[in-house]
C-alpha cells in the first residue's frame, strides 16, 4: 500500500540525521582542531547515533524509519516493503538529505565549507587510501548495522522497545571505529546530500556500493535464517 505519511517521516527522520550529523563534525573541528582526536570522533559518534536512535523512536512505528536507501534496498529485497513505497522512501531520503546539507551551508557556511558540510572523505591514510578497502569497510559497518535493525525492530522475539538503544548504539559504535577510517557513512543519502551541496565527489561510489552490498547480504541473511523462523513458529 502506497503510504505517502511514511514518505514525508523519511524525509524529516533523514533531515534529521545529515543536520546534526555533519554539523557534529563542523563543531568538533571548532572545538578540538582539524586532527581526529579522541573527543572529536566521541562527539561525531555521539551525534549521529543520538539522531538516529531518537529518530528511529520517533518515526519507527509511522515509517519503520529506514533513514537509509541501503537499509529500504534491503527491505525491498526482503520483501519487508512493497517497491512503490520502497523507491519513495529513497527519494524522499534524499530529498531531506539534500535540504539538511542545504540548511547547514545557510547557517554555517564557513565553518561547514572547512569540512566539505559533512561529506565523507574517502578511505584515509590508515587503509593506504585504497577504493577497495573502504568498499569493504562500509559494506562490513552496514552489515552489522542492518544485522542489528533486523533482529532488533523487525524479529518478533526481541526484546520490547529496545530497537531504538540498539540502533543508536549501534550507529555508534561504527562511527568510534569507521570514522578514523572512511568517514563512517553507511548511508548514500548521508554522503549524497552534502556532497551536492559541497562538490567533493571524490570516492563517492565507494558511499553507495558499500552500505547497499553491505545492506542486502545482512537482510537475506537475517531474515530468511532468523526472522522467518521466528515468524513461522508464532504463526
Amino acid at each position: 500500500m502506497v503510504n505517502p505519511r511514511a514518505w514525508f517521516a523519511e524525509a524529516i527522520a533523514t533531515y534529521c540525521l545529515v543536520f546534526f550529523g555533519p554539523l557534529s563534525i563542523g563543531l568538533a573541528v571548532v572545538a578540538f582542531g582539524t586532527g581526529l582526536s579522541v573527543p572529536a570522533i566521541v562527539m561525531i559518534a555521539l551525534a549521529h547515533g543520538a539522531a538516529i536512535g531518537l529518530m528511529v523512536y520517533t518515526f519507527g512505528h509511522v515509517s519503520g524509519a529506514h533513514i537509509n536507501p541501503a537499509v529500504t534496498i534491503s527491505m525491498i529485497v526482503t520483501k519487508r516493503i512493497n517497491i512503490k513505497d520502497g523507491i519513495a522512501y529513497i527519494i524522499f531520503q534524499i530529498i531531506g538529505a539534500i535540504a539538511a546539507a542545504a540548511s547547514y551551508k545557510a547557517i554555517l557556511p564557513d565553518i561547514g565549507a572547512k569540512v566539505n558540510f559533512g561529506t565523507q572523505g574517502g578511505p584515509s591514510a590508515l587503509l593506504h587510501n585504497s577504493a577497495m578497502s573502504g568498499f569493504a569497510v562500509e559494506a562490513i559497518l552496514t552489515f552489522f548495522l542492518v544485522t542489528v535493525i533486523f533482529m532488533t525492530a523487525i524479529h518478533k522475539k526481541a526484546p520490547a522497545g529496545m530497537y531504538g538503544l540498539a540502533i543508536g548504539g549501534m550507529i555508534f559504535l561504527i562511527h568510534l571505529i569507521g570514522v578514523p577510517l572512511t568517514g563512517a557513512s553507511v548511508n548514500p543519502a548521508r554522503t549524497l546530500g552534502p556532497a551536492i551541496i559541497s562538490g567533493y565527489w571524490d570516492y563517492h561510489w565507494i558511499y553507495w556500493a558499500g552500505p547497499i552490498v553491505g545492506a542486502v547480504i545482512a537482510g537475506l541473511i537475517m531474515n530468511y535464517i532468523f526472522v522467518k523462523k521466528a515468524e513461522n513458529e508464532i504463526a
